[in-house]
């Protein structure tokens, strides 16, 4: 199915139950929230965005304690964690969202590869950091695009929980 058709199903299923969603994007840099709100009616279901690509913006306005950030980086399950966590409850919405990775095509390092990517999706139910190492040969555009694909499907999955 064509993301576009994806993404629409999504907004489809989170109108219909009444979900809102909110986003802490990084290395895809709003195109998550761009997706979610490019259709008439996203009001109904989505709340805020934000793209907090510094790591200061990440300690300001997604309170990412700064010790995580030191001790594991900004690209890793614990950053991403704080970010979802931190954002489902300024947010009060029901399902947050949130990415951090390096999309390229620098920035890499042997321990943390261009493609390294983690997306976190939180309700008060469940809380899950998936990490993702998507081909470093990709250009940056593909990485971004294969990484709103996936939280479509981790949206839709979770939302089966709440």
């Amino acid at each position: 199915m064509h993301i576009n058709k994806k993404i629409k199903n999504l907004t489809t299923i989170l109108k219909k139950k009444k979900i809102k969603i909110s986003v802490a994007e990084s290395c895809t840099g709003g195109l998550i929230s761009y997706n979610l709100t490019k259709s008439p009616g996203a009001s109904k279901y989505f709340e805020m965005g934000t793209v907090s690509y510094s790591n200061k913006s990440k300690i300001d306005f997604l309170k990412v304690k700064q010790k995580t950030l030191i001790k594991h980086g900004a690209v890793s399950a614990e950053t991403c964690k704080e970010m979802c966590k931190n954002l489902l409850k300024s947010s009060k919405t029901n399902i947050a969202i949130s990415v951090t990775g390096i999309a390229g095509p620098d920035g890499g390092t042997k321990k943390k590869p261009v493609g390294l990517v983690y997306i976190g999706i939180c309700s008060k139910k469940k809380m899950e950091i998936i990490r993702f190492n998507f081909n470093k040969k990709l250009t940056r555009a593909i990485i971004q695009n294969k990484i709103l694909i996936e939280t479509v499907k981790l949206v839709k999955n979770h939302i089966k929980i709440l």
